[in-house]
């Protein structure tokens, strides 16, 4: 069912939107988590080490997919919201032509490049042929990515969060089974907790494949809608692209730290990649939040409804202060019981690099959470632009920073880089609105009923 966020009371709107989208993305994470859990206590650190950068890595590239089909969204739901239905097929056709393509291209460039990606990100010679295995059978995936983030971002465009999260509960479940059968019962080691990773992928990305298809006549593109229309093309590249570089730079700087930790060996990259793993958990649902703003102000922005996106700043920024100051103090205070989940009570020094990590970066989520709500923000009234210059401020202060601190500092100055680069986007980001978007969202426009 389809949801229009042009109308009702905004908080609750925001909400009932944002908490499937919360719980489907709280699950997603599962799929590495529970490689990471498995391969941790059952195949030990090294194998733990090198599922982790993997990670690291197929977050870079997953990013690609998740940014140009976020920026496709943004698209159907200003089309959603004006009420433009063959603007909207036309666009869904051109559209995933084009994702599509990209994703072929991707899949192709990553089996190729194997050996380079491995020597970029300097991993360490005893657990190369572990990490390659794995992404051997994990790049096999990405179609699977494709689909399911494709036609998820189109049915959140139109207001339907909860479907996605059906499909994806299913495959997470197969995915733990699997892991548990693959890796403990027949001992395939990384492959096959790998394996049991990219089934699943296709179950959800299949399945919401089939039901969008069946059940959304919205999406239903005729012939008359497989054609050429630049201006169309345009308007889907310039969100999707921009928005695809606002994920991906986010998600290089990522890597490019990644290779920096592992110059630091296995009990720091252990570290981190159980430490990420809790970090990404923690503010999924905040990323979500601002992801459900995203749609909400696109919906308005293309009804006209600005009064009703200021009023959906206000109580957005208000929900997400909540919840950052709330999961900031868990994050601080069960640091060590979060990292024992992950790792063994015997791995002590890798335990207490973990901790570090969660305590310095954990007490400031309050700047991430607010860096997710301006993306959401300038994505939906068409200046995606200003995100990537976000992104750059914050991955480039925490890169640099992470690099010219390691040497003296350790490991805790790539830990304190993060949530430092994350408050001068916020400041960057909050100097643009009050000086160039306000104006727009203050513009005189007919009076609307106030919606609490």
């Amino acid at each position: 069912m389809n949801e229009s966020l042009i109308k009702g009371n905004i908080t609750k709107a925001l909400l009932l939107f944002a908490l499937p989208m919360m719980a489907g993305n709280l699950l997603q994470q599962f799929y590495n988590i529970t490689d990471t859990f498995i391969v941790g206590q059952f195949l030990g650190k090294d194998a733990l080490a090198a599922v982790g950068s993997a990670y690291t890595l197929m977050t870079f590239l997953t990013s690609i997919l998740i940014g140009l089909s976020m920026g496709n969204g943004v698209f159907v739901s200003i089309c959603y919201g004006r009420r433009q239905e063959d603007r909207l097929k036309n666009g869904i056709f051109l559209s995933f032509l084009l994702i599509f393509g990209i994703t072929v291209l991707m899949n192709v460039l990553v089996f190729l490049l194997m050996g380079p990606i491995l020597s970029f990100m300097n991993i360490p010679t005893e657990i190369r042929p572990m990490m390659g295995e794995y992404l051997w059978i994990i790049y096999f995936g990405l179609p699977a990515v494709f689909l399911y983030n494709y036609f998820t971002c189109l049915l959140r465009a139109v207001g339907n969060s909860s479907v996605p999260l059906y499909f994806l509960l299913l495959s997470t479940v197969v995915n733990i089974l699997l892991d548990l059968l693959f890796v403990v019962s027949f001992r395939m080691g990384v492959g096959g907790a790998a394996l049991a990773t990219v089934i699943a992928q296709y179950l959800s990305g299949l399945g919401v494949l089939l039901y969008t298809l069946r059940k959304c006549p919205a999406f239903a593109v005729r012939k008359r809608h497989m054609r050429w229309d630049p201006s169309i093309l345009s308007e889907i590249s310039n969100l999707s692209v921009l928005t695809c570089l606002q994920q991906s730079v986010m998600n290089f700087g990522i890597l490019m730290v990644q290779g920096l930790v592992n110059s630091f060996g296995t009990v720091v990259m252990a570290a981190f990649a159980a430490a990420v793993k809790i970090d990404s958990f923690a503010y999924m649902p905040v990323q979500d939040f601002g992801n459900a703003f995203s749609t909400f102000a696109a919906q308005n922005y293309g009804a006209g409804a600005y009064d009703r996106i200021r009023q959906g700043i206000r109580k957005a920024l208000l929900c997400i202060t909540v919840f950052c100051l709330v999961i900031s103090g868990a994050v601080f205070l069960f640091a060590e019981q979060l990292m024992l989940i992950f790792v063994k009570p015997e791995e002590r020094e890798v335990i207490a690099v973990g901790v570090q990590y969660l305590r310095v970066e954990g007490a400031f989520y309050i700047g991430i959470g607010i860096l997710f709500m301006l993306y959401g923000l300038y994505r939906a009234i068409k200046k995606p632009g200003m995100s990537l210059v976000l992104t750059v401020i914050s991955l480039g202060t925490r890169v640099l920073l992470a690099y010219a601190t390691a040497g003296t500092l350790g490991v805790i100055g790539i830990w304190a880089a993060i949530p430092i680069g994350w408050f001068l986007a916020d400041m960057a980001g909050y100097l643009y609105y009050r000086s160039r978007c306000r104006s727009l969202l203050f513009a005189d426009q007919p009076k609307e009923r106030k919606n609490a």
